[in-house]
């Protein structure tokens, strides 16, 4: 069989606070969406911005901290993987369809003063690692740098 991929990489922000929820066996799950924005010219040459809605969801430890972390506004970085599940309506009795990223892997990127750690999790198997970054407040780059419209080539 050919070897397949199916992983997904996301920068974004989170539109609003997750929802949290057990299963009947216990384990916590988080549900929420974050944002991604790309910027082009449209027909007219000006430049417009579209954003794009993702569906998440996250299972155990991630869960919770995506619980205790994550916040409307924060800024994310997602791995993990497609995932589409489907069922019968009950009132029309039509198919349905939902696709979600299953998170495998979160970074942290909004500041402490939005209330977040700065921290990266990663869910391999059963075990969560966590890498702390430094928690001295690092210099945004993008916004020191005054970059104009006419700076990018296309």
């Amino acid at each position: 069989m050919a070897k397949s991929v199916n992983k997904v990489i996301l920068l974004g922000n989170v539109g609003k606070d997750p929802e949290i929820r057990a299963t009947p066996g216990g384990t916590i799950v988080a549900n929420f969406s974050i944002a991604t924005t790309e910027r082009a010219k449209d027909q007219s040459g000006n430049w417009a911005d579209k954003t794009e809605w993702h569906s998440l969801v996250a299972f155990g430890r991630l869960a919770e901290i995506i619980r205790d972390y994550v916040k409307k506004g924060s800024k994310l970085y997602i791995e993990g993987s497609l995932r589409t599940s489907s069922w019968d309506d009950k009132t029309s009795g039509q198919k349905r369809y939902k696709t979600e990223i299953v998170i495998g892997d979160i970074s942290l990127l909004s500041g402490r003063g939005e209330g977040e750690g700065g921290g990266s999790y990663t869910r391999s198997g059963s075990s969560t690692s966590y890498d702390q970054r430094s928690s001295a407040p690092a210099e945004d780059y993008g916004q020191s740098a005054e970059i104009t419209d006419d700076d990018i080539p296309f």
